[in-house]
């Protein structure tokens, strides 16, 4: 006869043995999942000559972040993707679950296609050129016309820099080092006083040869303005490293359908990060021209008529603390015409026109 203790011990192993097996098989269908984040803030003094208050100090956050992206492998190449992304306030402990690049959707051999909030593809086309982004300092300023983001087809009707809502996108594999980005935004939204629809296309291509990286966007808005005009906004980016320095260069010209005419304006952006050691010096220059439209037409930051233009100029140093931790300093400031208000794109000061901004900012980055 059996003793019970004999029973009770394969018992025991036989139940220890599946549990074992099924906690391994779930693991291995289950979502390869990953927690991930930016802790970006800094210690800002803001000077606005002539504005009120003249001097400001303050802690600003750069669009933090935290989020959970994952895959599930379905067999023969193709994957389901995810990823869950909020913003964090680390200035007042606020934020906002899902409102940043957020999706779900389907990658394999012919390409990545999803649904949800994410980047436009004119947005993520040269937002890496900029060493400086997404702080105050931002190209957005001038470059885009502004920065939204998370929008939709009517909260922002003037930024080509742009996080969208209810948008899907494919991107396409590299082919010979050239892949390529087009995104469609539903038109969900109805502006109340013309009744309108408006909707989005955002598209780019990226080459990658050499040592080089080449870039074009496209992006159209149509019905932002008025109940049957689309803006549109085109941009060609190059940028090289040449060690231990990396060059970059950007230009762009919108073009704004309005009521009283079409305005038109041409930006250019050039930049440089410089590494030695543990330390990067960074720099960026940007220059938005004379809008081109009547003198009463205004989009945003961009007017029309003479002295409308301006000039950023941004220069700073990176130190690495580690592979995922930046000390950080950096000294901006925008340069407005006479007819000119451009501000900084995130942490506004209030600028008006003729008014010149300048920042200048100690801070802290993590990344998990």
């Amino acid at each position: 006869m059996t003793s019970p203790i004999f029973r009770f011990s394969v018992r025991s192993l036989l139940t220890t043995s599946f549990l074992t097996c099924a906690l391994s098989a779930h693991a291995q269908s289950a979502d390869s999942a990953v927690i991930y984040g930016r802790l970006n803030l800094a210690a800002e003094r803001v000077d606005l000559p002539g504005g009120a208050p003249a001097h400001t100090s303050r802690l600003s956050n750069y669009r933090s972040v935290l989020g959970f992206r994952g895959s599930e492998d379905l067999g023969d190449g193709l994957k389901a993707i995810w990823q869950l992304e909020g913003a964090l306030s680390l200035d007042t402990g606020t934020g906002g679950f899902l409102s940043r690049d957020t999706r779900i959707g389907l990658s394999g051999p012919w390409g990545t296609a999803f649904a949800g909030v994410w980047t436009l593809p004119y947005t993520a086309a040269t937002s890496s050129f900029d060493p400086f982004y997404p702080t105050t300092a931002g190209y957005m300023a001038l470059m885009g016309n502004g920065s939204a983001p998370s929008t939709d087809n009517v909260i922002d009707t003037s930024a080509f820099d742009r996080r969208q809502r209810n948008v899907v996108q494919y991107w396409s594999p590299a082919w010979a080092g050239v892949s390529a980005r087009i995104a469609y935004a539903f038109n969900e939204e109805t502006v109340a006083a013309t009744g309108a629809r408006p909707s989005l296309i955002s598209a780019s291509a990226t080459a990658d040869w050499d040592g080089w990286t080449l870039t074009a966007a496209h992006e159209i808005h149509r019905q932002y303005q008025t109940a049957h005009g689309s803006d549109t906004g085109s941009k060609l980016g190059a940028s090289t490293t040449l060690a231990p320095v990396k060059l970059a260069a950007v230009v762009e010209h919108l073009r704004y359908e309005t009521a009283t005419g079409s305005l038109s304006r041409n930006a250019a952006y050039v930049s440089a990060a410089w590494k030695i050691g543990a330390t990067t010096l960074n720099a960026g220059f940007a220059r938005a021209f004379d809008g081109r439209g009547a003198a009463s037409t205004q989009v945003g930051f961009i007017g029309g008529g003479n002295h409308t233009g301006a000039s950023q100029l941004t220069l700073g140093a990176d130190y690495s603390l580690s592979p995922r931790t930046t000390l950080f300093v950096f000294f901006s400031r925008i340069a407005n015409e006479s007819g000119a208000a451009y501000d900084f794109a995130i942490n506004q000061v209030g600028a008006t026109a003729g008014q010149d901004p300048r920042v200048i900012a100690l801070g802290l980055r993590h990344n998990f």
